[in-house]
């Protein structure tokens, strides 16, 4: 059978290449083995090797808000000069089991600088311990305490896990008094089809295989409902009503064909929708913006998608993916 380097060599440029060893290595051959608390010890490492600070101007608080589950943190992120159009509620990836506000800290203060808005992170609960709903409650009472304490639009944004929270809260708040304004999704889990699809042409991708995916779902929410909007969003039956939605995903990565399959849905519904393939980028790969150009230029159309959707400027007609 050939190697992932080997089915992918014209796909992965050496960049790309470097970044996928280097996370690798934070998780040997033995790791199959370990336990939770290692494996999330080994993620935060993960994580910090590629942490590049924060950008000069932008300043951090992390506090409590009342959350369904009790205390919940977040941190907020202000630039010195920053712009007053909305502000952003960010989530997370890692898997639903994984990560938390130090994970992401570098990436949403340079999403903070990059755009000018007041950005919220929200530490919500994590699986096995906190099974479905509790991620998705915890996302919910984020957005709305960014509502109510800012008084501005609120962006949802999130990558991988936190790309599933943020679409389930715009599929459960479009008839409520506080919902989002536009939706920043990149690379999500939406609760696709596993059958087909990038599930089963990057079925064994770096970074992520399919296989993971199936075991990070088994773990959120053993025994929900199938067909639970909250749980996987590409199973509502009405995407009326959404907000203005830019979805970015990596082009070699299993859940690639959740990102069209979701604008598809939502365009045919009469929203604006707007989805890129990165070329040749896999599943993380924005912790690769500071060493890879492809994902430092993906970055920065992630930070003028918010600009636009925060501004309610709605300036792309088609949607683009890579060939």
């Amino acid at each position: 059978m050939a190697t992932a380097r080997e089915r992918y060599a014209t796909r992965i440029d050496a960049e790309t290449w470097a970044f996928i060893e280097r996370s690798e290595s934070f998780y040997p051959p033995e790791a199959s083995g370990w336990s939770l608390a290692e494996n999330r010890a080994a993620y935060d490492a993960l994580c910090r090797a590629f942490d590049a600070g924060h950008p000069p101007g932008v300043t951090a608080k992390t506090f409590s808000i009342a959350g369904p589950g009790g205390p919940l943190l977040v941190r907020s992120y202000r630039r010195t000069e920053h712009d007053t159009a909305a502000v952003m509620l960010y989530l997370h990836g890692g898997g639903y089991m994984l990560g938390g506000l130090e994970s992401h800290d570098a990436i949403c203060a340079e999403l903070c600088a990059a755009t000018g808005f007041d950005l919220v992170s929200v530490d919500y609960r994590l699986a096995p311990e906190h099974r479905h709903p509790a991620a998705f409650e915890d996302a919910m009472a984020g957005l709305n305490w960014t509502a109510e304490t800012f008084g501005r639009p609120v962006i949802v944004a999130g990558d991988s896990a936190g790309g599933n929270l943020a679409a389930a809260i715009s599929h459960s708040t479009r008839r409520s008094r506080i919902r989002p304004v536009g939706q920043l999704l990149i690379y999500p889990d939406l609760g696709g089809d596993t059958s087909g699809g990038s599930y089963v042409q990057h079925a064994e991708a770096p970074m992520l295989t399919t296989r993971d995916i199936e075991a990070l779902h088994d773990t959120r929410a053993r025994g929900a409902c199938a067909g639970d909007v909250t749980l996987a969003p590409l199973t509502d039956r009405d995407f009326y009503g959404l907000p203005p939605t830019v979805l970015i995903v990596a082009e070699v990565d299993p859940l690639a064909s959740d990102g069209e399959a979701y604008c598809a849905r939502l365009a045919a519904a009469g929203g604006k929708a707007h989805w890129v393939s990165e070329e040749g980028l896999v599943h993380g790969y924005l912790r690769a913006r500071h060493t890879v150009a492809r994902a430092r230029h993906s970055f920065a159309r992630i930070a003028e998608a918010a600009k636009v959707l925060g501004h309610g400027r709605w300036i792309w007609r088609e949607s683009r993916a890579a060939s």
